[in-house]
């Protein structure tokens, strides 16, 4: 018996069964009345029946064409009052201000609320000549649009907590996995290399064949770890930057950053010092998203900062550092950016330090040396 009423209460929740079904019930007193009163009625009060009905029927797409409704119905209710028929805003006529705060937004709706108060306000106080008319029409407006504002705003923040909330688990369930991986499977497999290292070390120069295998054996657990990184780094990623962020970005794409940055009104400069080579591509990314994160956070957490970003490439290592000299700004909501930055320097082998500058600003350094990655 509840199974069967929870179906039946899932299907009138549906919208185009829940605004036929509003249509059909408001629509039945009107019926009825004109059905009474035609034989026996006065011309007003059939007349007012008429005019209640006539607006209803747009109702069934105060959903896709809120405006549209609105604007109907509210023609059918001011001739209504005009001709003197009713003196105020009927049912349909709030439902259907009610859609305009709950299916418009912005701009939109606060012209649309606008309109159809200077439309009621003028009717009332321009044809009807009723004293104080805007501010009955104002509370008539207001009250059924600000409702629907209200609904609105507590449907989207619902949503986006939802939203949020399964994003976050991905992330979390990501991150439990690049966690197995790495205390198992990485542990496993740099056991078997020095395993296989410590063999062939203790080989007799005459058994080459079998010392080149295990020098093969050594190089595919080296890739493997190699690759192993690739994979953690992706699957650390932020969600937010979809699902391979750790892919199309780069050293090579920094100027395209500082520009992107400067055109977000934060000035920042870019210096390359050493001869540039090939990164391996986990340090790559590595390198453009701790640049990318530190600016991101001086344009959110630093007031009439600059911020100059500094590349060296050296023999054995590559250093990148971002310092600002803004004014820090206190209440911000703390994140996940710094510890983002400590999971790709560590997962390259490399060391990050970020505080506070005694001169001022906030300083982000990492040095990841590039032979643990090959």
């Amino acid at each position: 018996m509840r199974r069967t009423f929870l179906k039946i209460v899932r299907y009138f929740r549906r919208p185009r069964v829940f605004d036929a079904t509003l249509v059909i019930l408001l629509s039945l007193p009107a019926l009825f009345a004109l059905f009474y009163l035609l034989p026996q009625g006065t011309l007003e009060s059939i007349r007012g029946a008429a005019f209640y009905l006539a607006g209803i029927p747009f109702l069934l797409m105060r959903r896709s064409r809120p405006v549209v409704t609105v604007a109907l119905v509210t023609a059918v209710d001011l001739v209504s009052v005009a001709t003197g028929t009713s003196f105020s805003s009927n049912v349909a006529s709030s439902i259907a201000q009610y859609s305009v705060g709950r299916f418009t937004a912005g701009r939109t709706t606060a012209i649309t609320t606008a309109a159809v108060f200077a439309a009621y306000a003028t009717t009332a106080e321009v044809i009807r000549h009723v004293t104080g008319g805007w501010v009955v029409s104002l509370f008539l407006v207001g009250v059924p649009v600000g409702m629907g504002l209200i609904v609105r705003l507590r449907t989207e923040l619902a949503e986006r907590g939802l939203r949020e909330a399964a994003d976050a688990a991905v992330r979390a369930e990501r991150r439990r996995i690049a966690r197995e991986l790495h205390d198992v499977v990485a542990h496993h497999i740099t056991v078997i290399n020095a395993l296989v290292g410590g063999a062939r070390a203790t080989l007799p120069p005459e058994q080459e064949v079998t010392r080149n295998a295990l020098e093969s054996a050594e190089q595919t657990a080296r890739q493997a770890m190699s690759e192993m990184r690739r994979l953690l780094d992706v699957l650390r990623a932020d969600g937010g930057e979809g699902p391979d962020a750790a892919t199309g970005v780069g050293a090579d794409r920094l100027p395209s950053l500082i520009k992107e940055a400067k055109s977000a009104g934060l000035p920042a400069s870019l210096t390359v010092t050493g001869e540039p080579v090939a990164l391996p591509a986990t340090v790559d990314h590595a390198v453009y998203r701790i640049v990318q994160e530190a600016l991101t956070n001086t344009r959110k957490h630093a007031t009439s900062a600059r911020a100059s970003v500094r590349l060296a490439y050296e023999d054995r290592a590559v250093e990148v550092e971002v310092v600002d000299d803004g004014l820090a700004v206190s209440g911000g909501t703390p994140g996940f950016g710094l510890g983002g930055m400590a999971e790709r320097v560590a997962l390259c082998g490399g060391q990050l330090s970020t505080g506070p500058r005694p001169e001022g600003g906030f300083r982000v350094h990492a040095r990841i040396p590039l032979e643990t990655t090959r």
